[in-house]
């Protein structure tokens, strides 16, 4: 990616956040509108984790991220600490691709 590019990109994400704050103003936004912005971070995260867990280049992989992912999810649910979670991933992972699990 040349640096072009890059400052190119970063003038058209100005360009929207400023719009943005022009078009809306001081107004109020209605409260589906504030309900659903709030919801959009972790919808973002929730995408782009599956989208590195099986992303792959010919599509969806299934391997040992998929594997440590899945028992991450699991300790959370069991409402564990976030750094119990991180470590179990990581542990399952590693302990996946040394088992032979495809990388």
């Amino acid at each position: 990616m040349t640096w072009t590019l890059v400052l190119a990109l970063s003038a058209i994400a100005y360009v929207f956040k400023v719009t943005g704050l022009v078009i809306v103003g001081g107004r109020q936004l209605p409260a589906v509108v504030n309900r659903c912005l709030g919801l959009i971070p972790a919808a973002l995260v929730s995408a782009l984790i599956v989208n590195s867990t099986l992303g792959g280049d010919d599509g969806m992989v299934f391997d040992a991220r998929a594997i440590g992912v899945a028992a991450a999810i699991l300790v959370a649910a069991r409402r564990a600490p976030l750094v119990v979670v991180i470590v179990t991933g990581a542990a399952i992972t590693a302990l996946a691709r040394a088992a032979g699990i495809a990388v």
